[in-house]
């Protein structure tokens, strides 16, 4: 097969930006491409995303969605079930701040934040199993690898660093299948940089970012191979004009050798203050990890980097909710209000969309000392970021089990989120395998209701 012509190739670069519509891309590089891609559709409310993603689903009868016909009918059974017995929650529920949003005593430091949260009560997806519920709530499909979400807006609006990479992530889900972080059929540079917090602690030992300092070369070595590498491609790059894969592989190590300098630096707690420190939990048994989470994400997203994920696992409570619940609660409330509150004060708030999510709920029935899956109705926050503070959208009924009014699916909060950033749903698309793709795919609607 002869060589495609470099009218050919260049018809093809203009392809791969297929969802942008610029046929302006004729005589550019790659890179150049790239950098005239990325830009908003329209003026963007927020900059970057920080997802706190917290695995196994969140019980939100027992955290942030009030329910006491739940509480006064606790032991009835639910509905036709007559073997499915209702549970109230076990903790007490207050309103707080002007907004009057309902929070649990579990969440003491995250209710004096209540007046920053936007409540999205009546969210609801199609899957309710984790294995299929965890990728479709980052990548909008269930059961094929498609890029994340975090992939698309990295594809959608680059970084806005060059030392960093656009999209990283603290809580690896590789367990629970999909491409949670993965970028599919988008360049590789899109995919989120893994990130360990627990390492970056000089106590524990260990690199934040795994083989990111080779481990057999010494810095003049390591320049010495990456300078041969790079006259090698570049030589490549003549010869092909247009090879995307090749200025992809150039691009990333070139980032991997800022990184080297960047990230230890950038994750140095030393050079914060005590009050910091203590403002996240960080040195206290119970949110320490999470603490060094929510801190690095904070630093991580006052540096550039447009979209970082952080959370924790284990919300899963079929058994004995009244012990565990409590403790990954205490893990997460003071470093969450933290979060907020340090960007609050560094005015990083108002163009970072802070969200707590969580695949599905819990039911409002018992199952033996726990709850089961509900992914009919849970809750969902967000802050800063160009949503309405303070307010309240969306309702599920009386019990909790399913969303009455005002719901919002999977699809809905994507639109929503890239919205947000400036980002057509509809328009930020893929083409891939013969079609377009997007993160929505046929669906998804803006929640109007929420923009500030």
């Amino acid at each position: 097969m002869n060589p495609p012509t470099l009218r050919s190739r260049r018809h093809l670069l203009r392809t791969a930006f297929n969802g942008f519509g610029y046929a302006a891309f004729a005589g550019l590089s790659t890179a150049a491409a790239l950098a005239e891609a990325r830009k908003p559709h329209f003026p963007a409310r927020a900059k970057r995303v920080i997802m706190i993603f917290m695995q196994g689903g969140v019980s939100h009868v027992d955290t942030f969605d009030h329910k006491p016909k739940l509480s006064a009918d606790a032991g009835k059974s639910f509905g036709s079930r007559a073997t499915s017995k209702l549970m109230g929650s076990l903790w007490k529920t207050a309103q707080h701040g002007q907004s009057g949003h309902w929070v649990s005593e579990l969440y003491p430091h995250v209710a004096k934040q209540a007046d920053l949260l936007c409540m999205l009560h009546a969210m609801h997806t199609d899957q309710q199993a984790h294995e299929t519920a965890v990728p479709f709530f980052h990548t909008g499909i269930a059961s094929q690898a498609r890029p994340s979400t975090g992939a698309w807006t990295v594809y959608g609006l680059g970084s806005e660093t060059e030392d960093l990479p656009g999209y990283i992530a603290m809580n690896s889900l590789k367990s629970f299948g999909g491409n949670n972080h993965g970028s599919a059929f988008l360049p590789a540079s899109c995919q989120a940089t893994m990130v360990s917090a627990e390492s970056s602690n000089s106590k524990a030992g260990g690199l934040p970012v795994p083989d990111l300092v080779p481990a057999h070369v010494n810095a003049d070595q390591q320049r010495a191979q990456l300078e041969l590498l790079r006259k090698i491609n570049r030589r490549r790059l003549e010869l092909d004009e247009v090879n995307p894969e090749l200025e992809g592989v150039i691009a990333s190590h070139e980032m991997a050798f800022r990184m080297q300098a960047a990230v230890p630096s950038l994750l140095d707690l030393g050079k914060e203050s005590a009050e910091t420190l203590k403002l996240y939990g960080i040195g206290q048994s119970a949110t320490d990890g999470f603490g060094r989470q929510c801190l690095f994400a904070r630093k991580f997203a006052e540096a550039g980097v447009r979209y970082i994920e952080i959370g924790t696992t284990g919300w899963d409570h079929h058994y004995d909710i009244k012990n565990l619940l409590p403790k990954n609660c205490a893990a997460t409330d003071q470093p969450i209000a933290g979060l907020l509150t340090d960007l609050r004060q560094r005015s990083l708030l108002d163009d970072t969309l802070v969200i707590f999510g969580t695949e599905f709920g819990r039911t409002p029935f018992a199952e033996s000392d726990g709850r089961d899956h509900n992914n009919r109705a849970f809750t969902l926050w967000m802050a800063g970021g160009g949503v309405k503070p303070g307010h309240r959208h969306g309702q599920s009924d009386d019990y909790g089990a399913e969303g009455v009014d005002g719901k919002v699916h999977i699809h809905d909060l994507h639109a929503t989120m890239l919205h947000l950033l400036g980002l057509d749903h509809e328009k930020l698309t893929y083409r891939y395998s013969g079609r377009d793709f997007r993160l929505t795919d046929v669906k998804g609607q803006v929640v109007q209701e929420i923009l500030a």
